[in-house]
């Protein structure tokens, strides 16, 4: 086998990205993605590409936040090892993946072989997550109407509602966060996504009950692909009310009176909970995502 050339692209040779077969459908599912010539990476054999990274971030962003497309080439394992170890990024590798993809023979040997890549790079499986995407054609989920929502100009009240929010939860990203520095990294690592993300600060809303609790918080948001529920959580001494449905509707409102035409979201296949309130509001799964973290520094 003959020796493998890793490097960066650039405008003039952009177009080399595209020469190696898509399998997964990223390309669909990228349409309205920018990435960035100088951020995409491709491994050659013979001056034939057998593995492609890009990895992305916001317009602002002087560094990726993530690697999202990702594929190797079927026998290629090590080279789509050897492109992620050597990239001068180690973020986390986002694998998007078509609904049902386990079903498929061939989607599933695709997803295998970029897996297998990313394990060889030393990545490590974080979780699986489902995508969703309303559009109007659903109809928009009923406000049940129990909790008030306002909106709270000060950073300190929602950092205070994340810290007793992710002091019992299911999110993995939180947990991971958790571990690595304790509650207050992942009430910030919340805080900083609401701040990256490009909706306006005003739209970050708390919900009470009638009894003036606080009850929980929904942020309506703009990543930098167009409008998604950014954030629904429910304290823990009021949770089993069913309030996270009521925080998505008020959320999925407050979005299409901004003017959305669609929302997207997302939630860990392990929350089962918030999995099934996505559904009774209407949110259709339309793919599927794992998250794999880098090696430790």
């Amino acid at each position: 086998m003959t020796d493998l050339v890793i490097r960066a692209l650039d405008p003039s040779d952009a177009g080399l990205f595209d020469t190696l077969p898509d399998p997964l459908g990223a390309r669909a599912g990228h349409r309205t993605t920018r990435h960035r010539p100088e951020w995409k990476r491709v491994a050659l054999r013979d001056g034939r590409v057998v593995a492609r990274g890009a990895w992305w971030g916001g317009p602002d962003d002087t560094e990726p936040v993530n690697i999202n497309w990702f594929d190797v080439a079927e026998g290629e394992e090590e080279a789509g090892a050897a492109l992620l170890r050597s990239a001068p990024w180690q973020v986390e590798l986002e694998l998007n993946l078509p609904t049902g993809w386990r079903d498929d023979p061939a989607l599933r040997g695709a997803a295998d072989t970029v897996a297998t890549a990313a394990r060889k790079a030393g990545y490590d499986l974080l979780v699986e997550r489902l995508q969703y995407r309303w559009t109007p054609e659903h109809a928009r989920p009923e406000r049940p109407g129990r909790l008030e929502f306002r909106a709270e100009d000060d950073d300190a009240v929602f950092f205070d509602a994340l810290r007793r929010i992710h002091s019992v939860t299911l999110d993995a990203h939180a947990l991971k966060a958790i571990e690595q520095g304790g509650i207050d990294q992942a009430a910030q690592e919340e805080l900083d996504f609401f701040h990256w993300c490009p909706s306006p600060r005003e739209w970050w809303q708390l919900a009470y009950t009638a009894q003036g609790d606080l009850a929980g918080i929904h942020i309506p948001a703009h990543n930098p692909s167009g409008p998604c529920i950014g954030f629904i959580g429910v304290l823990p001494e009021h949770r089993g009310h069913g309030y996270a449905y009521d925080l998505l509707a008020e959320c999925t409102h407050f979005l299409v009176e901004q003017g959305a035409e669609f929302i997207a979201a997302a939630t860990d296949r392990g929350n089962v909970p918030m999995a099934a309130n996505f559904a009774k509001a209407g949110y259709p799964v339309v793919k599927e995502r794992i998250n794999f973290v880098p090696p430790a520094v």
